[in-house]
C-alpha cells in the first residue's frame, strides 16, 4: 500500500479543521438529509431537481468529511525555532521586490503553512506555493530569484519572524 501523503499545519490549523469536521458530522449532515426527506415527499425523483441537489450536497459532505479525516489523520504539527532567521514552515517571511532599476517595491509579509491551511487573503502561503519554494532556508538580507507563474521576480527578503 503507498505511504499516505502528510499534512504540514500549524497547531491552530488542525484545530481549525477539526471544528469543521465536527461541524459536518454533527449539523451539516442532519441538514442534507433533512433536506432529502423533504425532495423525496415533491414525488417523482427521476424530475426531482431538489432531490438531486441534496443528493449532490450529500456526497460532497461526505467527500469533505473522508478528506478532512485524512488531513487531521496525517497531520504534521509545524514546530520552528522562534530565534532562528531561517526561512521555514510556520514562519512569518517579510521581503520586498527588487525592480530592474534596484529600487524596492512595497513589503510583503506572508506566513510559510502546509497546503491544507493556505490562505493568501490571510496571508498564508503553502509550502508548495512558487514563492515559498524559493524562500525555504534562506535568511534575512537574501536575494532570491522566484519562478511565479507570471514570471520571474526577485525579491529581498527583510525579516523573519
Amino acid at each position: 500500500m503507498a505511504e499516505e501523503k502528510s499534512y504540514y499545519m500549524t497547531e491552530e490549523g488542525k484545530e481549525k479543521l477539526m471544528k469543521e469536521l465536527e461541524y459536518l458530522k454533527s449539523e451539516k449532515r442532519k441538514e442534507v438529509v433533512e433536506r432529502i426527506k423533504i425532495a423525496r415527499g415533491f414525488g417523482d425523483l427521476s424530475e426531482n431537481s431538489e432531490y438531486d441537489a441534496a443528493k449532490d450536497e450529500q456526497a460532497f459532505v461526505e467527500s469533505r468529511i473522508a478528506t478532512l479525516e485524512k488531513m487531521i489523520r496525517n497531520a504534521v504539527i509545524i514546530e520552528s525555532d522562534a530565534n532562528s532567521t531561517t526561512v521555514s514552515l510556520g514562519k512569518k517571511v517579510i521581503f520586498a521586490e527588487i525592480l530592474s532599476n534596484g529600487s524596492e517595491e512595497e513589503v510583503e509579509e506572508y506566513t510559510i503553512v502546509g497546503s491544507a491551511e493556505a490562505d493568501p487573503f490571510e496571508g498564508k502561503i503553502s509550502n508548495d506555493s512558487p514563492m515559498a519554494v524559493s524562500l525555504l532556508g534562506r535568511h534575512v538580507g537574501d536575494e532570491v530569484v522566484v519562478q511565479t507563474p507570471g514570471g520571474e521576480i526577485k525579491v529581498r527578503i527583510k525579516d523573519v519572524k
